[in-house]
């Protein structure tokens, strides 16, 4: 189909963005297009103008600053998937990216624009819930730091502000720590039915922390608590009997690829193979 008449802008200056993102109530961005521009075509979304921000400089790099990780809005899947960087400080994230899409959605999406998007279906959510990260976004009035823990508030709805773009992500360093992302495809989007990250740290005999990010099953992404609190202080023997309250509590979805009960059972599943992964189990069976 075609997009509904709208008006265009590529400004080449992060100030120019948000002085137009401010100027009417139905703008939106536009960075790699990859979610905004099929709902177009389907007319699902009707913008009366589109900013593109592809033109403006300074909003992709990955860069280390002391013990967390500053990684630009604009930056692709694909730039993170390849990071040296990411993969020597926070492979987590790294390989969530790895999952993503095909080639050439990891070659034009963003980490920012899927982010701000918040598909509940789509990979970084988990990750990015598991590793606690920042969300920087900056409106005229100026930035905010936003907490992943309080950024994903619903479908496909997040805590930024309409006037708010996402500038960059912090992430911390994971040193010490072992990580792996789990995910159970769609076969043909390639989007996540569940997709688990998971975050380990582990003593001599016992998991001291850990935290997981799960993607796919709910409206939005979520930390699976109950399935935390259960390991926490517990033999490595424990991770099948955690992993089975990887849904507790969740309203989870159901459509004709997966019904909210085999949703809920293909969590608590790859929830125990991601935990069994980053702790070295799974290779021992």
């Amino acid at each position: 189909m075609i997009p509904a008449s709208f008006e265009y802008e590529a400004p080449r200056e992060l100030a120019e963005a948000l002085a137009l993102l401010a100027k009417r109530d139905d703008t939106k961005l536009l960075a790699g297009g990859h979610s905004l521009l099929p709902a177009m075509k389907l007319r699902l979304a009707q913008p009366g103008m589109i900013v593109d921000l592809s033109r403006i400089s300074g909003l992709s790099y990955i860069l280390e600053s002391g013990d967390r990780l500053r990684i630009g809005a604009m930056t692709t899947h694909a730039e993170v998937a390849a990071s040296g960087l990411l993969l020597a400080h926070c492979p987590l994230l790294a390989h969530c990216a790895a999952h993503i899409g095909d080639v050439q959605v990891r070659n034009r999406g963003t980490i920012g624009g899927s982010l701000a998007h918040a598909d509940p279906a789509a990979d970084y959510p988990a990750a990015i819930l598991a590793l606690e990260a920042e969300i920087v976004a900056m409106s005229q009035e100026g930035e905010r730091v936003l907490s992943a823990l309080d950024f994903f508030t619903g479908l496909f709805t997040t805590a930024l502000r309409p006037n708010e773009i996402i500038t960059e992500i912090r992430v911390p360093a994971i040193n010490g720590s072992a990580s792996a992302y789990k995910k159970f495809a769609h076969p043909a989007s390639g989007f996540a039915v569940v997709g688990v990250a998971v975050l380990v740290r582990t003593g001599d005999k016992e998991i001291e922390s850990a935290s997981v990010g799960i993607t796919g099953v709910a409206a939005s992404a979520y930390r699976a608590r109950a399935v935390e609190t259960a390991l926490k202080g517990q033999p490595l023997s424990t991770i099948a009997t955690a992993a089975q309250h990887a849904a507790d509590g969740v309203d989870a979805l159901g459509d004709i690829y997966a019904s909210s009960d085999y949703r809920k059972h293909i969590a608590c599943v790859y929830t125990r193979r991601a935990l069994e992964e980053a702790t070295g189990q799974g290779q021992r069976k």
